[in-house]
């Protein structure tokens, strides 16, 4: 054992902890403690903040401890393209927060523009010179969306946020300025969902606020509406159903006054509806699916292909998780198997899988519960979404009450294992 490495364990001993009771602790297997402290491996970095706490030293000390040197912000950029998914470092942080503040500041700042058509820097911004930024961002929206891993298109993203709000510093003519608050507007909700995959949620709910000003400034309901409807779904996922009525109900009053020829309305009912099950309001829940299914009146027109992409194909998965919120497993199994039927994201059908293993705990179907964990593991590894490993910690918590059973106690461990990152290191 080298000389760092005898600290972390002196740390722990001095802490008062056991390598069992801090590995009990961090939720990872005996076994990785240990090879923690032997040199064997280390931490990933999104579990060393809560291992700092427990040792009681600051991340600076730990990460000294650990052998850890700061990379450049370039080098971060180079792991984050090879690797396809973001580095839990400072550049996220720094590089995305610097932007929101200047992006914030210009948007705030649009009311000094009036009517006045002059221009600074290069001169006006044309039509054929919006068109070729709203085609970029579309382009970014479907890498986006056939990408296994999200967090691969976030270097374009920020480049491009760039650019729109280096636009956006220049003098333009109102109805200009509207279009670029609606492309800044629409590149903000694409980093927020990169944010959301990637399970940091403080960033991607900073994006989707911008996004919110943004399309205020742009006066655009629909984008509104959305950005609104991306922000109470972080809520949704931290299972604080409560708090995301208010910004649901306001996104709904915004989506009924905007375009009825978009799907926008609807998606946001099928949001509600997620919201309603987890109150545990049935009725509400049920009358929220019953509008969103109403989507499928619309043409394809209905969507942008970018910030609304809702069409109803994932209503199946949608009513799913809404009656497994519910403890309802016989109307949930019918709904996620046919949403398992067609084609879907990896993160999307890991998601269901999760929901399958869930309707096996409440009927206390131990293959079940095994046999879908298991595939929703495999497809949390291959996409490193932190969507499915949200809900394979929200399983694993189910499965504290069933560790009675060997063949549930080992999925746990093995659940446990893969959200500490030991078999996916970053």
């Amino acid at each position: 054992m080298s000389g760092k490495r005898t600290r972390l364990a002196e740390w722990r001993r001095a802490a008062g902890y056991s390598q069992e009771r801090l590995a009990e602790h961090l939720g990872v297997d005996r076994s990785t403690v240990a090879r923690w402290e032997s040199g064997g491996t280390a931490p990933v970095p999104f579990a060393r903040p809560r291992l700092a706490a427990a040792l009681g030293v600051s991340s600076a000390e730990l990460n000294a401890v650990l052998g850890d040197s700061r990379p450049s912000e370039s080098q971060l950029a180079t792991q984050a393209v090879a690797s396809g998914k973001l580095v839990e470092t400072d550049l996220p942080r720094r590089g995305l927060l610097r932007l929101l503040s200047l992006a914030g500041t210009v948007i705030a700042g649009a009311e000094l523009v009036g009517d006045r058509g002059e221009f600074l820097g290069e001169g006006p911004l044309d039509d054929g010179s919006l068109a070729e930024l709203a085609t970029f961002n579309q382009q970014l929206w479907r890498i986006f969306a056939l990408a296994s891993t999200k967090q691969a298109v976030y270097p374009l993203v920020t480049q491009q946020l760039a650019v729109l709000v280096d636009r956006l510093k220049r003098t333009h003519r109102v109805a200009t300025r509207q279009a670029l608050c609606e492309l800044t507007c629409d590149l903000f909700q694409l980093a927020g969902e990169v944010f959301f995959d990637n399970d940091q949620y403080t960033s991607a709910a900073h994006c989707y606020t911008l996004a919110a000003q943004a399309a205020r400034e742009a006066g655009s309901r629909d984008l509104w509406a959305c950005a609104l409807t991306r922000h109470a779904f972080i809520s949704v996922y931290e299972q604080q159903f409560a708090e995301t009525v208010p910004m649901l109900s306001s996104a709904a009053d915004l989506a009924a006054n905007g375009d009825s020829a978009l799907s926008t309305r609807y998606w946001v009912s099928a949001v509600q509806a997620e919201a309603a099950a987890g109150l545990g309001d049935l009725s509400a829940c049920e009358r929220a699916l019953e509008h969103a299914e109403q989507v499928r009146r619309l043409g394809r027109e209905s969507q942008t292909g970018g910030w609304l992409r809702f069409d109803g194909s994932r209503l199946p998965e949608q009513r799913g998780t809404c009656y497994t919120l519910l403890g309802k497993p016989d109307l949930a199994e019918r709904s996620l198997q046919e949403a398992l039927s067609v084609p879907a994201s990896l993160r999307r059908r890991g998601s269901v899988l999760v929901d399958l293993a869930n309707v096996g705990v409440m009927r206390r179907d131990v293959e079940q519960t095994v046999n879908y964990a298991t595939a929703a593991m495999d497809l949390s590894e291959q996409s490193g979404s932190g969507v499915i490993a949200r809900k394979l910690a929200g399983l694993n918590h189910q499965l504290t009450n069933h560790r009675h059973d060997a063949r549930l106690l080992r999925l746990s461990e093995q659940i446990s294992a893969r959200l500490a990152g030991e078999r996916s290191p970053l």
